[in-house]
């Protein structure tokens, strides 16, 4: 899928997305270890936000949401209205340097193919300050694909497998702290990693 497809995509499901997903889960509770590393009143963008409930709603009221689709950004409106929202591509987020504390980005960096994957690393690093922590999905497999029929339309996914993201992270400067195992969205396990960019 080309990038205009992609958020196509997301515009066209932000909503049934939002509605079928669960908005409490133990990836939820993971936010308290990056804010438990972060300053007194840190500034966190939160990569991918949708509608805002799973973790921007859990973050400091005037932390940073992000997301391809106006679709998501209309909802996490409504949902956590402190907020600052921002419609952008991850691999070019609209942030000074070294602006932020903290990044979250749950499910999200595997919906840009696998190949960009390190110009989003090193986009996460750009905006982070020394010391700044990553919270965010690690996926286990290696996968592209186009999946037809989920939410009612179609995404894509692509991951290089747990190694490979682990060596891309570090190569963008990011120490490897954790990576705990959580509940997802739509009731299954998935594994995140809890960073901290060094450089």
């Amino acid at each position: 899928m080309e990038p205009h497809e992609r958020q196509a995509a997301w515009e066209e499901l932000s909503t049934t997305y939002a509605d079928r997903r669960d908005p409490d889960g133990s990836d939820a509770a993971l936010i308290d270890d990056l804010l438990d590393r972060c300053p007194p009143d840190p500034t966190i963008v939160d990569i991918g936000c949708g509608d805002g409930a799973r973790t921007l709603a859990n973050l400091p009221a005037d932390s940073i949401g992000v997301d391809f689709a106006r679709t998501g950004l209309s909802l996490a409106a409504d949902t956590v209205p402190d907020a600052r929202l921002v419609q952008a591509d991850m691999r070019q987020l609209p942030l000074a340097e070294t602006v932020a504390d903290g990044i979250t980005a749950y499910h999200a960096v595997f919906h840009v193919p696998r190949t960009r994957h390190p110009e989003v690393y090193a986009e996460f690093a750009r905006v982070l300050r020394s010391g700044g922590i990553l919270l965010s999905t690690l996926p286990g497999g290696r996968f592209e694909t186009v999946r037809r029929g989920w939410m009612g339309g179609e995404m894509f996914f692509s991951a290089p497998g747990r190694d490979r993201t682990l060596a891309q992270l570090r190569t963008a400067g990011f120490e490897i702290l954790a990576t705990p195992t959580a509940t997802d969205p739509l009731g299954s396990s998935t594994e995140f990693v809890l960073a901290e960019y060094t450089e």
